[in-house]
């Protein structure tokens, strides 16, 4: 009697980027492995370090030893959030990437819907926020801001409430790695690559431990590199600028106009303000035009070098690693 041969199950990677999070890792790493064990799947864990400056790198060597699934990619430094998701995509093979961060807020519990999604025929599975009552407001009103006035300003939408938290199948995957930009804001790429997309509501969970590493600056540098490689509009508020206080002028010219056909022209104040007025809206106009024709050239000028997107220092792993060892295309 012949032997019905088994088929070899989906494989899934897991692509986490931790930063300065030894306090927490090892808990995230329990937390994910008892979601994960009992499922259909060949699991492969690859955590990125990204120039985390604690004890985090020996935490993960130590998971690394324990774990024949998990493989450490350290970064040389600290290149960013997106660079070190980047740095995960680029080392995976799996038949799903699933990205999710260390930090306990994306709930790995949610990995066994996004994957049953997956084998429906969604090639990208995207989670959405619906609810953050950790967050404060202004956090939560800076989110919506952001998303409202991103998609305003771009012909890709983005969906709001979205993160880096989201499934891509091997063939969007691959696609993804294909965009070799610089100045990187993945959640923007995936958006605008297409491909059959579902989105899956969760409520964000509290961290593990510690405060998170986005601080304000990094998130208004997201919101800049978000706006500025998604959108030309920037480039027109000159124009517009220029429009408007166009209109302004035609009005104070009918102004001063009535008063010398009214012959009241001796009560005009001396046209002295008037001309510095003029001068200092024309300026200002002319100076905020040039600071965004400035931040566009800045952004064609760290393209044009071609520089990799990160660079790996180690790579940590129970088993032989063949994978690209740096971020260039």
């Amino acid at each position: 009697m012949a032997s019905t041969p088994v088929q070899n199950p989906p494989t899934v990677d897991l692509v986490i980027p931790v930063y300065n999070e030894e306090e927490a890792i090892a808990v995230f790493h329990r937390r994910l492995s008892a979601v994960i064990d009992p499922l259909p799947y060949s699991f492969h864990i690859l955590y990125v370090n990204d120039g985390s400056k604690d004890a985090t790198a020996e935490r993960l060597a130590e998971i690394a030893a324990a774990d024949r699934r998990v493989t450490v990619i350290e970064l040389s430094r600290n290149f960013g959030h997106q660079a070190a998701l980047t740095a995960g995509l680029d080392h995976s093979r799996a038949d799903f990437v699933i990205s999710l961060d260390g930090d306990g807020e994306h709930p790995p519990e949610l990995i066994p819907q996004m994957l049953n999604l997956a084998l429906q025929g969604y090639e990208v599975v995207l989670t959405q926020r619906v609810e953050a009552q950790q967050a404060g407001w202004f956090k939560r009103w800076t989110s919506d801001a952001f998303y409202r006035w991103l998609n305003r300003l771009s012909n890709t939408r983005i969906l709001p409430g979205s993160g880096d938290f989201r499934l891509l199948s091997r063939r969007a995957a691959n696609a993804l790695g294909q965009m070799r930009e610089y100045q990187r804001f993945l959640r923007g790429m995936v958006a605008w690559m297409g491909f059959q997309t579902v989105i899956l509501p969760y409520t964000p969970a509290q961290r593990i431990a510690g405060r998170s590493k986005y601080s304000l600056r990094k998130m208004l540098k997201l919101a800049a590199d978000a706006i500025f490689s998604f959108s030309l509009a920037p480039l027109f508020l000159g124009i517009s600028l220029g429009g408007v206080f166009l209109l302004l002028a035609l009005m104070e010219m009918i102004y001063v106009l009535s008063f010398w056909l009214t012959g009241r022209q001796d009560t005009l104040a001396p046209g002295w303000s008037s001309l510095m007025f003029v001068l200092l809206v024309v300026g200002g106009v002319l100076m905020i035009t040039l600071g965004i024709i400035g931040v566009y050239v800045g952004f064609i000028f760290q393209e044009v070098k071609h520089r990799p997107i990160y660079f790996v220092r180690r790579i940590l792993s129970s088993k032989e690693d063949s994978t690209r060892h740096d971020g260039q295309a």
